[in-house]
């Protein structure tokens, strides 16, 4: 089993930055993949970001909403994946996720939800414009 905690969010004015923790316990997951899932009021979850693992390294994906402006990354020393997210925006107000999963993800695998086994709480984004 994993436990995963976010952390980092807050209030920020737009063109402003913020950088996201996901901490694991309970297990190592460095080799998890690993993925930023966003939600705002009203809205369904949506993809941000995700960074997986292979012998010849590792791999990131991004939404297009947030390619260039964000960028995911893992310190597995910490056993803690980060969302950089730079140049924000009003519509990037969110409840953020992130989520990892134990199995095999491919490209497309990554984006979705119904890719990840465990999910944090979530922690809260506020752009102001």
């Amino acid at each position: 089993q994993v436990q995963l905690v976010e952390s980092g969010g807050g209030l920020v004015q737009a063109g402003g930055s913020l950088r996201l923790s996901c901490a694991a316990s309970g297990r190592t997951f460095s080799r998890y993949p690993v993925g930023w899932f966003r939600q705002a009021p009203g809205k369904e979850r949506e993809f941000v970001a995700a960074i997986t693992w292979s012998w010849t390294g590792a791999s990131t994906y991004y939404a297009d909403s947030v390619k260039g402006r964000f960028t995911i990354s893992r310190d597995n020393a910490k056993n803690t994946v980060y969302l950089q997210m730079n140049s924000l925006k009003p519509e990037d107000t969110a409840v953020y996720y992130c989520a990892a999963t134990q199995s095999t993800a491919s490209a497309t695998r990554v984006r979705g939800t119904s890719g990840y086994d465990y999910w944090g709480q979530g922690t809260q984004v506020t752009v102001s414009s």
